[in-house]
């Protein structure tokens, strides 16, 4: 079980690294190069999605999956992005805004589809935080992140998350963020909780993928960079082998 995995990594407080993939910012044409880079720098997840995905998932995945032999995760935008092609799903509740679409309606439309392909479903709380600009994910969900200086709002809806038996908490400042989540801002949530916290967008360099680890993240998400210069992994890859140590 993938989440069985991430909570080993979590007791022994080894940090992670997630590589997310956007099929539709994703050029099938680079498969062979991101194989031949995934022998040399293997994430300890493989996330798959968006906000907003207008190629056929299945038929990205069926793709996908010709190149690497590595478990695929969604991270699903919404229920029509669910396919049996995938090993897991982050079970995303969208839980720091108030648009019952992102709560619950469309988790209820999604689980029958889970379960009757048995696909492995991580309860995960999702937390918009402002990246100083309009995301995909906020006009998409119709929500409005948590301001970036209010850590106690942060802390609060993490905490939430946990009460109500979520198994992760994903703060993400989106897509395309001009800041990454403040390190204090991540310090203090991760203080709070004591279930696995992942942490994304913003992070465009080895230097703020260090600090967001430093300050609390146990899995850090990155993936607007990558899709840029996929020869990165390998620089943040060697930043968890260090931090590791």
């Amino acid at each position: 079980m993938i989440y069985d995995q991430i909570l080993t990594r979590y007791h022994q407080q080894q940090k992670q690294l997630a590589f997310l993939i956007d099929p539709d910012k994703f050029q099938i044409s680079r498969l062979p190069e991101l194989k031949n880079l995934l022998k040399e720098a293997n994430p300890d997840l493989l996330l798959i999605g968006g906000s907003l995905i207008s190629v056929e998932v299945a038929d990205f995945v069926q793709e996908l999956k010709k190149y690497i032999d590595i478990p695929v995760v969604l991270y699903p935008g919404s229920s029509i992005q669910v396919c049996r092609e995938v090993d897991a799903i982050l079970f995303l509740s969208l839980i720091s805004g108030r648009n019952p679409e992102f709560l619950i309606s469309h988790h209820v439309a999604a689980a029958p589809h889970i379960k009757a392909n048995n696909i492995e479903a991580i309860s995960t709380g999702y937390m918009l935080i402002d990246g100083g600009t309009n995301t995909s994910v906020q006009y998409i969900s119709q929500t409005l992140p948590i301001p970036a200086d209010k850590n106690d709002i942060a802390v609060a809806t993490a905490l939430a998350g946990q009460y109500q038996g979520m198994k992760m908490i994903y703060m993400d400042a989106g897509s395309g963020a001009k800041n990454p989540i403040s390190t204090q801002m991540i310090h203090e949530v991760k203080a709070a909780i004591h279930i696995p916290l992942m942490v994304g967008g913003g992070i465009r360099d080895t230097e703020t993928l260090t600090r967001s680890l430093k300050a609390g993240a146990d899995i850090a998400v990155v993936g607007n960079v990558l899709e840029q210069d996929m020869a990165l992994l390998k620089e943040f890859t060697k930043v968890i082998s260090d931090l590791n140590k």
